[in-house]
């Protein structure tokens, strides 16, 4: 039985251009030639539709479509860092559960262009320069980016609200608890050209402690999104002498590193020293003592990215697209890792 494959390697187009002509996708530019071209071939290797099946949702859908996903870390990073791994499952199980066809590339796989090259719409997950993203648009104008934002909205995107999830987790340190030196335990996190991304996180939590007068220079420190980096950064916290009352971490495996070192020195936590995290990975609910953190939704963020990128693939958005820059909200959830400070 002939396949949608098949008529693109004949008429010399991709197989997403032949999918939507297939599918009298008004929408699509091409000539009348190559429409006509495409259904003529289609006709001539009696190609069969396949019929749209219903899911529990009751909404038609088809196995026809491919949607690609770029991951800017490879698959051991990606291992590392639970919280990407969570943007790629809620994509993924909303393609399992729409009948979606996916192909997963990682930029250490150095064939990915050839990989991607017929998918009709492109997920791309982390960090990219602007030569990286034209590249990604010439693959498909169909692109998001996910936990990414830009300076100017360029491109689709979808991030988090940073700013307001850090205000929160301050005002629960400062406020609510009353501590006034409070460390920042980050990551930084490079793009292909060697420069550094802008940390909202950081820039967002310098501002409120110089505005609310929190002691934080002698605590900030910076080095990966790791568990691992949490533990050195706060041993050299530890051996420096000065310790905060409180830690606010930027990621939960950073601060599950932080607690493991406070407990090697014969600190407690939250008695001794307070820790936040930030993402709510699984973990986090199951750590000594059970980690207060921001929930950062990072499934729901990968499964939003795929019910919208469908749907810019099927053309039902209106003829004059604009990028658009989406964000999702964070939620504080309080748990035993903090208390307050020791009079």
């Amino acid at each position: 039985m002939a396949t949608i494959k098949d008529i693109a390697e004949k008429a010399k187009v991709s197989s997403a251009t032949v999918s939507r002509i297939l599918n009298q996708d008004e929408s699509l530019s091409v000539t009348e030639q190559t429409r006509e071209r495409v259904l003529k071939i289609a006709k001539e290797l009696h190609y069969i539709k396949k019929k749209s099946t219903s899911n529990s949702t009751g909404k038609n859908t088809s196995s026809d479509t491919v949607i690609g996903i770029f991951q800017w870390y490879s698959m051991f990073e990606e291992l590392e860092d639970p919280y990407y791994q969570s943007i790629r499952v809620g994509i993924e199980k909303y393609c399992a559960n729409h009948q979606i066809r996916v192909i997963r590339c990682f930029h250490s796989d150095s064939d990915y262009k050839d990989l991607l090259k017929d998918v009709a719409a492109l997920i791309c997950i982390g960090k990219f320069n602007e030569h990286q993203m034209k590249s990604f648009t010439s693959i498909t104008p169909n692109v998001i980016f996910l936990d990414m934002k830009t300076a100017r909205i360029q491109s689709t995107t979808i991030c988090l609200d940073f700013k307001q999830a850090v205000i929160d987790a301050l005002d629960y340190l400062s406020k609510r608890l009353g501590h006034t030196q409070i460390a920042y335990l980050g990551g930084k996190e490079y793009l292909q050209d060697n420069t550094i991304y802008f940390e909202e996180r950081k820039e967002t939590f310098i501002q409120y402690c110089e505005k609310n007068r929190i002691t934080y220079e002698p605590y900030l420190k910076e080095r990966e999104f790791s568990a691992e980096s949490g533990y050195v950064m706060m041993n050299e916290l530890i051996k420096e002498g000065n310790l905060p009352t409180a830690v606010f971490a930027a990621s939960d495996p950073i601060a599950i590193g932080a607690i493991r070192s406070l407990y090697e020195h014969g600190l407690k936590v939250p008695s001794d020293v307070s820790v936040i995290g930030f993402d709510d990975i699984s973990v986090a609910s199951f750590s000594t003592p059970p980690l207060t953190t921001i929930h950062a939704p990072a499934e729901f963020m990968g499964e939003y990215a795929a019910h919208f990128i469908c749907t810019m693939a099927k053309g039902e958005f209106l003829e004059y697209q604009v990028p658009v820059r989406l964000t999702l909200p964070c939620e504080l959830k309080i748990r035993k890792s903090c208390t307050y400070p020791k009079s």
